[in-house]
């Protein structure tokens, strides 16, 4: 089984990707996707990974290390803080949510797409393994 932490950027995003880094790194512990004690990528070497600059991931991990967590071991590579050796709450996974959701049916609204056809489609997203039905 692959335990190593893997990065997603999308550079066409308005995100800044440090964020997109942040915002990533905070679901996948609190879906228990990445424990307490799993080791980071090097700066140098996730930046090398995603093509952007070192001190883009520098940023994003010191945020995060201030933030708790994230641990930094003098010498080693920084991991995921001992406090999340577990899944988050529902509710507070829910929560973390709620902003990207909150954003998604306001654009919904202002595109003026029916709601049915708004949650067809999100249904289709959740499950990518579904054969699209052509429109």
């Amino acid at each position: 089984m692959d335990t190593r932490i893997h990065f997603q950027i999308n550079t066409g995003s308005a995100e800044p990707i440090y964020r997109q880094l942040m915002d990533q790194l905070r679901r996948r512990v609190a879906a228990g996707q990445w424990l307490a004690g799993q080791e980071l990528p090097s700066v140098r070497e996730l930046a090398l990974e995603l093509a952007v600059h070192p001190m883009t991931i520098s940023k994003a991990y010191s945020l995060l290390e201030t933030e708790g967590l994230l641990e930094r071991r003098r010498g080693l590579p920084m991991l995921i803080a001992a406090g999340h050796a577990r899944p988050a709450a529902a509710r507070d996974r829910i929560e973390q949510l709620m902003p990207t959701l909150q954003r998604a049916a306001a654009e919904t609204r202002e595109l003026g797409i029916p709601k049915t056809q708004a949650l067809e489609l999100f249904a289709r997203l959740l499950d990518p393994s579904e054969p699209e039905t052509p429109r």
